[in-house]
């Protein structure tokens, strides 16, 4: 059994379990065809997460994280997942990696957005959505660039996921300073803990508005019901999707076979 640990966290929400399921099952068989010993399932919990006793440390010995051991076993804290030592494939966003785990990881490849509005490519942007009122939706513009309608967010109540998530708050952040704005044109601002959870909160009339990430979003219409009462009113601009890492330690010779399998899985 292998003692290496994978997970495809950022977007396995309950309905997907399946497909991502299968797109693990494609890429451990390519691994494996490689030599690469993938584990058979992913990890979904602290639980699955091997012990790091003392604590995991970085390569200067400098303690980062707690012994996954010592964590809720039914919880899942991703920064334990992308700081494991054990991990050999995971997903993370550009938000943690530019607030420092990029120091502790290595970055396979990039996914590719091309399958959702608002994506092209490795790249991918924010819808931002708020309460329908009956108009027509904010189509994706073909640039990029981003599309903010100031007068119509002034003054409203944000909701993100993620202090550190690059698409549901980061992102908005630097498109409003480019606009010569910043957060300080909503009224409030408040945290969801999940792209999901901002939407049921517009929907439920608890916030006005939130920034999410375009394969969220077309999640989001596949299954939450609550996305039918919200709409797209704009986008922010086109940034680098969330990359696929590994640990620091994962041999060279083993990141370029599975930067190989990756690629031939398209």
């Amino acid at each position: 059994m292998s003692k290496l640990v994978a997970a495809l966290p950022m977007y396995d929400w309950p309905e997907m379990r399946g497909e991502i399921d299968a797109q693990w099952a494609r890429l451990r068989d390519a691994f494996r065809q490689r030599g690469i010993d993938a584990p058979e399932s992913m990890a979904r919990s602290n639980r699955d997460l091997p012990p790091v006793p003392g604590g995991i440390r970085d390569g200067a010995g400098k303690l980062i994280a707690p012994d996954p051991a010592t964590l809720p076993a039914d919880e899942f804290d991703f920064h334990q997942l992308w700081l494991s030592p054990a991990l050999l494939f995971g997903q993370t966003c550009w938000g943690p990696m530019e607030l420092g785990l990029a120091e502790h990881v290595q970055v396979i490849a990039q996914p590719g957005y091309d399958a959702f509005e608002g994506g092209q490519g490795e790249l991918y942007s924010s819808a931002l959505v708020m309460l329908a009122d009956g108009g027509p939706p904010v189509a994706s513009p073909e640039d990029g660039k981003a599309v903010i309608p100031l007068d119509l967010i002034r003054g409203t109540r944000f909701i993100f996921n993620d202090l550190d998530s690059m698409s549901g708050l980061i992102g908005l952040t630097r498109d409003l300073e480019a606009m010569g704005e910043s957060l300080e044109i909503f009224a409030s601002r408040s945290e969801s803990g999940g792209h999901r959870s901002s939407i049921v909160a517009i929907a439920e009339g608890r916030a006005d508005i939130a920034a999410v990430d375009c394969r969220s979003w077309a999640l989001a219409q596949r299954f939450e019901p609550a996305a039918r009462h919200v709409k797209v009113v704009g986008w922010t601009a086109r940034r680098k999707g969330l990359p696929f890492i590994t640990a620091r330690t994962t041999p060279a010779d083993v990141v370029a076979s599975m930067r190989a399998a990756v690629a031939a899985a398209g």
